[in-house]
């Protein structure tokens, strides 16, 4: 395979499309549920930060064609050079994952709202890059699998950091040490995904909850969702004063004074994002 075919194929594994203020990002390996592959990683991650520099996008929608969304790794990519390398004595070595540019870790330095759509299997890896989505509905099929310990591993790209925070440390301890896999419902039930619609429903109920954030203003949105991260690791007093600081440049922009003229005008807001 020449390299340019390479690259076609590659980007034929991850889907990108904007419509109406929407980016919507597809993993598009249905044959191999979706599993990641070092170049279709490297892709996602590309796509990731290409939704998050354009200003016209204003919420990214991530999911999978398909019967799963993301069913982890792909193992057998690997053991061909196609992931992560695998040592001469049959260890997995990490000499071609670069850390700090994965989907997961690019998912929480991301100022753009995110919203997993998660249609079938997430297990592994793709338990932990849902969890890194801001928002995570549920198809009526889908589960989020934490089988790590049961290969002998741990999360590796953010389970660990994640679970504490979202169900508290016995709930993500009881998960994470099990192995355990949640059905859809159990996943709204334990806090790690906002509802369950019927698979046919998914991704018009994400479009939907998509298409209110990208309503409002986007300036705004982001600036909340920064603080909403910064918040997590600093005491009140500095994260209020911080609060403060992102209202002053937002008190200057054309869409607060939008904003507050639709209100008194009684109407719905057309914002620009300036």
């Amino acid at each position: 395979m020449s390299q340019a075919q390479a690259a076609t194929q590659e980007a034929q594994e991850v889907l990108y499309g904007v419509d109406g203020h929407i980016a919507t990002i597809t993993l598009n390996a249905p044959e191999r549920m979706n599993t990641i592959s070092g170049p279709m990683l490297n892709q996602l991650t590309k796509r990731l930060q290409e939704a998050d520099a354009d200003p016209e996008v204003r919420c990214v929608i991530l999911t999978g064609a398909g019967r799963a969304f993301c069913a982890g790794l792909d193992l057998r990519a690997q053991t061909q050079g196609g992931g992560l390398s695998i040592g001469s004595s049959g260890g997995v070595t990490s000499t071609t994952l670069d850390l700090k540019n994965t989907p997961p870790t690019v998912l929480q330095e991301m100022e753009t709202p995110t919203i997993c759509a998660v249609n079938g299997g997430a297990a592994g890896y793709g338990m932990d890059t849902a969890l890194g989505c801001d928002i995570r509905i549920m198809g009526r099929s889908a589960k989020l699998a934490a089988a790590f310990c049961k290969r002998g591993l741990v999360p590796e790209s953010g389970g660990t950091w994640y679970l504490p925070r979202l169900i508290g440390w016995s709930k993500a301890a009881e998960l994470i040490f099990t192995g355990r896999t949640l059905s859809a419902d159990e996943t709204v039930a334990w806090g790690l995904a906002s509802e369950v619609v019927e698979d046919a429903e998914l991704m018009a109920r994400a479009r939907a909850v998509a298409g209110e954030i990208a309503a409002n203003a986007p300036l705004a949105v982001k600036a909340a969702k920064r603080m909403m991260r910064m918040g997590l690791n600093e005491p009140f007093p500095e994260h209020v004063h911080h609060v403060y600081l992102q209202l002053l440049p937002l008190m200057r922009t054309e869409d607060v004074k939008e904003g507050m003229m639709a209100f008194v005008e009684k109407r719905e807001p057309k914002f620009k994002g300036r």
